[in-house]
């Protein structure tokens, strides 16, 4: 624990002040003066043409194929905003099926082939609806969108016409699972109670082709998971596992009824892969020292694929369902990245994506009957060179404990041979922290990062202790209180930048930025630990735990507590953590940006931070996008928030 002052410290002069400075989330928690006075403004075709042209440099999203192999759909936001495109053939001329101003992407497919299943959201509200498509096109019929709501699909039925969705339509914070036919347009509800339900699987009778048992899965933690299991049969629900354990799981069926594949990190540091049956827990990939990320089987029971997180670059396994052996797949050179996609129904085609450091993301479709490799997706490189991206290169920094924190490190020519000019100065650099905080940073093709390079800065990503990747007692290191014990990894990375990054003497200007929990990171970095670094860019990012957590989505509630804290038991821990206490610290410049949809964190954070900042005459901007949420999903308003990050860089870190 860290020790508190006997005196009155800001965070307690904080939690005996008056009420809090705002209330909900979303546009409609805004006035119009307010969103007028932090409207975007233009920015000169200097600064967006580069940023333009890099955004075109990009892939189409992995997809999925029919049945029969012969079409593939995918998401593609090459229009400015995510829509669904169809291909009628490897490398044909990609068609156009849905349109319009609201991002949408594939849910599924019915299983004949005949009918996509789509969400579609509005303005970065992350509250989707569901519809459904004829796969030759034409218009979308709603099954269910409703404002506030989000819906998603969770299990396509084998005869064609039955799918089941969620929707926290009846308690913002809980989702009740429908039974919907496709024909009739009636939806069913089959769930009811408390609590984020899912359907995590669901076992076919091999025989007759109808469904026999489904799993549900209930979160009760940012990770923590308990299963249940409905036997058709009986109509009978049990606890499966993880009831009381707040322990992570992920689970589905194996090859039989009775048997079920379970990724857990419960048995050891790793997540390991296992077979659970008679309520025994048998490992079925190697022990090593390196998470299984994620696995899947595919609906016939055959093939098991899994994923493995090795210091942030993935390799892709399979193995046999029946015994475990293992499955030669496609081999790929110099490859960062190698991952799954969809299986079809049948179990014959499957997506694989692959990445590296000079090229977008290759999409390719895998044949298990011919095992023919097929690449369907061309990605699109016009005006750039891909070939003279910079590659990461893996480094670390020590905290004030001595723990090795990883980063990776991307540094242009320029940034690596001036080291011998007696006049040469350091580059800027530029370090930009994840979100999550379970998320993780990772190599591969970096457009975010090679705009950065081109600029002149070097672009530096660290996993500090709270990342995913590097086992559980990394990834819980922050949690609740914890986060108190390991905050200082933020500043420890400026610090070691400054001492073992100089030239000639000269210390390099340090940046800081990042979005959602970098976003934080950002503002504690330039509050809590002022002068560690010149200059900030906070994209949705959370000025007061305590606020944030009070107005943050219900359905989120839940989940962000088991990470930070509770509001109220936990409160003075919140606040000794938020940035606004130590708002007057801050001297460095700083910029803030924001969607006024934010479900997440709500554009509360940003105003009343902003509102602070301005009190005191610190040198602070603010921009709020009134068409997003949490984080630009459109280009255009990508292409301004990139430039502006960019643009007050370069003002402050490079004159």
């Amino acid at each position: 624990m860290v020790a508190i002052a006997t005196s009155q410290a800001p965070w307690e002069a904080i939690a005996q002040s008056s009420n809090p400075t705002y209330q909900g989330l979303g546009r409609d928690s805004l006035d119009a003066e307010t969103l007028k006075r932090y409207a975007p403004p233009a920015l000169p075709a200097n600064v967006t043409r580069p940023i333009e042209a890099i955004l075109d440099v990009r892939s189409p999203g992995m997809g999925m194929v029919t049945p029969d192999g012969k079409q593939m759909f995918f998401s593609w936001g090459v229009t400015g905003t995510s829509q669904v495109w169809r291909l009628d053939g490897a490398q044909r001329f990609p068609v156009q099926v849905t349109g319009g101003q609201d991002a949408t992407t594939i849910a599924g497919m019915t299983v004949d082939g005949k009918y996509l299943l789509l969400s579609r959201d509005r303005q970065g509200e992350e509250n989707p609806g569901l519809y459904l498509q004829s796969t030759k096109g034409g218009e979308l019929e709603v099954i269910q969108h409703i404002k506030g709501v989000r819906t998603a699909l969770q299990y396509v039925d084998n005869d064609g016409r039955t799918i089941y969705f969620s929707a926290n339509d009846i308690k913002p914070d809980a989702n009740i699972i429908y039974r919907y036919d496709l024909q009739t347009k009636q939806k069913v509800q089959i769930s009811g109670g408390d609590g984020l339900w899912w359907i995590a699987d669901v076992f076919v009778n091999p025989d007759t082709g109808k469904r026999q048992k489904f799993l549900f899965g209930k979160a009760t933690g940012s990770l923590a998971r308990e299963y249940y299991e409905y036997d058709v049969s009986t109509r009978t629900t049990k606890p499966l596992i993880g009831q009381g354990e707040q322990q992570e799981y992920s689970i589905q069926y194996g090859k039989t009824a009775d048997e079920y594949l379970v990724l857990t990190p419960k048995f050891g540091e790793f997540r390991r892969l296992y077979r659970y049956q008679n309520q025994q827990f048998t490992p079925i990939t190697p022990e090593i020292a390196a998470d299984v990320d994620s696995f899947d089987i595919d609906d016939q029971r055959q093939r098991i694929l899994y994923a493995i997180n090795d210091g942030g670059y993935t390799r892709l396994q399979a193995i046999a369902a029946n015994d475990f052996s293992a499955i030669k797949l496609p081999e790929f050179a110099n490859a960062d990245h190698v991952y799954a996609g969809s299986t079809t129904r049948n179990g014959r085609f499957t997506t694989i994506g692959v990445e590296s450091a000079k090229a977008p993301r290759l999409s390719y479709v895998y044949d298990w009957q011919t095992q023919k490799l097929t690449q369907w997706v061309l990605p699109s490189t016009p005006e750039i060179d891909t070939s003279r991206f910079v590659a990461a290169e893996l480094e670390s920094y020590k905290a004030k404990d001595g723990t090795d924190i990883p980063m990776f490190v991307y540094r242009s020519p320029a940034c690596t041979n001036n080291s011998q000019n007696p006049l040469a100065k350091p580059c800027p650099v530029v370090v930009h922290f994840h979100g999550g905080p379970e998320g993780q940073s990772v190599p591969g093709f970096n457009r975010y990062a090679q705009l950065f390079v081109n600029a002149g800065f070097v672009f530096v990503e660290p996993n500090v202790r709270g990342s995913d990747g590097y086992g559980k007692t990394w990834l819980n290191a922050d949690n609740g209180r914890d986060r108190l014990k390991v905050i200082g990894d933020i500043e420890d990375a400026a610090l070691h930048i400054r001492r073992n990054w100089q030239v000639n003497g000269i210390e390099p200007k340090v940046g800081v930025t990042g979005g959602s929990y970098g976003g934080y990171a950002t503002l504690i970095a330039m509050s809590k630990f002022a002068g560690s670094y010149d200059a900030g860019v906070s994209n949705v990012g959370m000025s007061n735990l305590v606020t944030f957590l009070n107005n943050t989505a219900p359905y989120r509630r839940i989940l962000r507590i088991s990470e930070y804290g509770d509001p109220v038991k936990d409160r003075q821990a919140l606040l000794e953590l938020s940035p606004i206490t130590y708002s007057d610290r801050i001297k460095a410049p700083l910029l803030i940006i924001q969607g006024a949809n934010d479900p997440r964190v709500p554009v509360g954070e940003a105003v009343q931070m902003q509102k602070l900042l301005e009190q005191k005459n610190i040198p602070s901007q603010l921009v709020i996008f009134a068409d997003e949420g949490h984080g630009s999903s459109k280009r255009s308003n990508q292409v301004l928030q990139i430039g502006y990050t960019l643009d007050f860089f370069k003002k402050h870190l490079l004159n």
